[in-house]
């Protein structure tokens, strides 16, 4: 293909940009990139919805190309598409909803951090290479091979800006507990990449607490207001608690098991408060994999309809005052957790 002069206007003109300058995907560079795996580069990874285009080794790498990623990130790039490709957690779904979920990717072990992922300051915003292109090549996946454009297949009213990339490394090095992954049934020290379907974060902000109640006081505020997704369905929740915050429940003695017992117990809304809202369906509620008092509305619904649905992680930075709720989507997508080899 013999491009014009300006290369980068060539490819805003075409749909295969997220709207953002693209690196040139040449012969030389795509090569280059596969240098970051070991991998059959004509080797099948799957296909992408709702156009369900196939996805070679190849053609990740050249969108990784484009995306601006170094060679050492593919192997990242992998491992993330080839888990939000598996059914349960239903990229057909997310690509299509009116809604504005995104893929979050959440890596765990050694080789995220070898690569510069970063989980500490800053971890969800600009300036940290690996985060921002690992998940770029992913989105420009969804989009090219997936036709997850907006107006075309991806009907979401507002979208995003996580729907730019969404990635990010578990600060597993100031966290008093263990890591999502190893929740998650891996071992410890494993590669792994999970990907679940959620909400940009929502920051709580609390400099005053110094007990874990008091201070978990925000994120059950915040997981369950009327109008988010988790409210009402079944839904997946991810909270990112800061540094400093862990600390303050681990001096007091609190596990990561107690703090999501805490917040699994917490959460909620009485059945009155859930009829006020315009959202509320008595076969919504019938449908919940709990037993509801449906003519007692002092009955306390939790926001978390299964403990398995809320995963709590250790984020940001010192100091670090503040933590994040990510709301789930409508419960048709699973969060999946893959172990992959660096």
């Amino acid at each position: 293909m013999t491009l014009p002069d300006d290369e980068f206007e060539f490819f805003f003109d075409k749909p295969w940009s997220d709207g953002l300058p693209v690196v040139i995907p040449t012969e030389g560079r795509i090569e280059d990139m596969l240098t970051g795996t070991s991998r059959d580069p004509e080797a099948f990874v799957g296909e992408v919805p709702p156009a369900n285009e196939p996805a070679s080794v190849r053609m990740v790498a050249t969108h990784a190309v484009m995306a601006g990623c170094r060679p050492e990130y593919l192997t990242a790039v992998l491992a993330g598409i080839e888990a939000i490709l598996e059914p349960p957690f239903n990229i057909n779904g997310v690509q299509a909803t009116m809604h504005s979920a995104a893929p979050l990717m959440i890596f765990n072990g050694p080789y995220a951090k070898k690569i510069g992922l970063h989980g500490g300051s800053g971890c969800f915003g600009p300036g940290f290479r690996a985060n921002a292109t690992i998940g770029r090549a992913i989105r420009l996946m969804l989009m090219n091979l997936g036709a997850g454009i907006p107006g075309v297949t991806s009907m979401s009213t507002f979208s995003q800006p996580s729907r730019y990339t969404y990635c990010i490394r578990e600060n597993e090095g100031d966290s008093p507990w263990e890591t999502l992954s190893v929740t998650r049934g891996h071992a410890a020290g494993d590669n792994a990449v999970t990907v679940v379907a959620c909400e940009n974060p929502k920051l709580i902000f609390d400099d005053m607490s110094r007990d874990p109640e008091t201070l978990l006081a925000g994120p059950v505020d915040a997981m369950g207001y009327l109008g988010c997704m988790n409210a009402l369905r079944r839904s997946d929740l991810v909270v990112a608690i800061s540094p400093d915050h862990a600390k303050i429940c681990a001096a007091a003695g609190w596990s990561k098991t107690d703090v999501h017992k805490w917040l699994y117990e917490k959460a909620g809304k009485t059945l009155g408060e859930l009829k006020t809202g315009g959202g509320y369906l008595e076969d919504r509620i019938k449908d919940l994999p709990i037993e509801v008092d449906l003519g007692d509305d002092s009955f306390f619904v939790p926001t978390i309809k299964a403990p398995e649905d809320l995963m709590i992680i250790v984020a940001g930075g010192n100091p670090g005052p503040i933590s994040a709720v990510m709301h789930g989507w409508n419960g048709a997508s699973r969060p999946v957790s893959r172990r992959f080899e660096a």
